[in-house]
């Protein structure tokens, strides 16, 4: 339907606590919209509702190489979730910046999909970070709330002085 400005880091709309969708028909034009926006960008391989302004607790992720798997993941939850791994990660919210995160390695998630079904989806891969990383979103963290202070504080002045060469070319 249409793609949609990307929230960024310090904005406090990332920050929300997710709403609980009622109904899946009133969330199929945000998922559009979603979907639109992940795959409007070069490297996204997932994005959250809050992302883009939204409260409501939907997910969208596509891992896939040609980007045509897209899941959808309404009011996800993770169910169970088993050892440790450390994983490079990066956000669109957080353009620049990427950076070593401790996540399990294995995750299970319940969910409905876009049809309204219950879903669950166990796995031990890059999708099980991918979709920690975008429920993380759903309860207004970001990936650089696991750093120390030391490195959070540091890629805060890394973004800061991207967005001043960004203005300085425009």
């Amino acid at each position: 339907m249409a793609v949609r400005d990307i929230i960024e880091i310090p904005s406090p709309k990332l920050r929300v606590q997710y709403q609980k969708v009622q109904q899946v028909a009133a969330v199929q034009g945000l998922i559009d919209d979603l979907l639109d926006t992940m795959y409007s960008t070069e490297t996204g391989v997932g994005l959250a509702a809050p992302q883009i302004g939204h409260a409501d607790a939907v997910v969208v992720i596509d891992i896939s190489e040609q980007r045509d798997q897209p899941m959808v993941l309404i009011n996800p939850e993770i169910i169970a979730a088993e050892d440790e791994i450390m994983s490079e990660e990066g956000c669109l919210s957080v353009p620049g910046i990427s950076a070593q995160v401790k996540r399990y390695a294995k995750v299970t998630v319940r969910a409905l999909n876009r049809d309204g079904e219950e879903i669950i989806v166990q796995r031990d891969d890059f999708l099980a970070i991918v979709m920690q990383h975008e429920l993380d979103h759903l309860h207004g963290r970001i990936f650089i709330d696991y750093l120390s202070p030391l490195k959070r504080e540091m890629a805060m002045k890394k973004i800061a002085k991207i967005r001043k060469q960004e203005q300085r070319n425009r």
